[in-house]
């Protein structure tokens, strides 16, 4: 199932909206605006963001469909604290930080498997969100392969999942290659932008459709799945539009 491997499925949502079993003040809490108590590093939030640091470094660049993906994770974690706009600067800085070395990525993974011992579907789920951020830009090199897999190790998700989680999003995106190719005018149509519109001004006009489709504000919204499902079709196809229109302009 395509939803389930693009980039609209989001870690982010799926921490918000779930019921969680525990109340340590290191989990990260939906019933109430949560206090942030110690330190924002050893919390699920700043573990979460802690891996994906580590798998955005991979490849050694953030592409812009990349760094919206991670701006709205940031966001949505960050609603669940008081002073939200103070935690989601800190929760950026961790990542800045642990972008500079993969020497404690193990130990990050262990900690993170310590907060959720008996809730193997999250982790799942959690590994699912960073294998959509390693083939965000359409590729998925030897190192990030070595680093979500060691990850994956760490955090004690069964290698049949693994594989398998791998082998969907290279179906995917294998079937991606494989579709015919938009027309540059049909690109600038899904954007509603022309070909005489400066590039700023297709710029903002892809990311109010962002933020139009994006899933994970829908299901915020309450929105019926058949919707949500629609939302991430459209969206997929004003992310490939907006990469050829960008192409095209520069």
């Amino acid at each position: 199932m395509t939803y389930i491997i693009i980039v609209a499925v989001l870690i982010a949502f799926y921490l918000l909206t779930k019921n969680y079993k525990s109340d340590a003040y290191q989990r990260i809490r939906v019933d109430v605006l949560q206090k942030l108590e110690g330190s924002l590093e050893e919390h699920e939030a700043g573990l979460l963001v802690s891996l994906m640091a580590k798998v955005a470094k991979a490849d050694g660049k953030v592409c812009e469909l990349e760094a919206e993906l991670l701006g709205l994770t940031f966001t949505d974690i960050s609603k669940v604290f008081e002073q939200s706009e103070k935690v989601r600067e800190e929760l950026k800085a961790i990542y800045k930080k642990e972008m500079e070395t993969f020497e404690n990525t193990i130990v990050i993974a262990k900690k993170y498997v310590k907060l959720t011992a008996n809730e193997y579907q999250k982790r799942l789920k959690v590994m699912e969100y960073l294998l959509n951020l390693a083939f965000i830009d359409g590729e998925f090199s030897q190192t990030e392969f070595m680093i979500t897999e060691d990850i994956a190790s760490a955090m004690e998700i069964k290698r049949a999942d693994f594989e398998r989680l791998i082998s969907q999003f290279e179906q995917f995106y294998t079937a991606r290659q494989n579709q015919k190719k938009l027309t540059l005018q049909k690109a600038y149509e899904i954007l509603g932008a022309s070909k005489e519109d400066d590039f700023e001004i297709v710029k903002k006009k892809y990311r109010t459709l962002v933020k139009e489709y994006h899933p994970d504000i829908l299901m915020g919204q309450g929105k019926s799945q058949s919707i949500i499902d629609e939302a991430t079709a459209k969206l997929q196809e004003i992310n490939e539009a907006y990469e050829m229109v960008k192409k095209e302009k520069n």
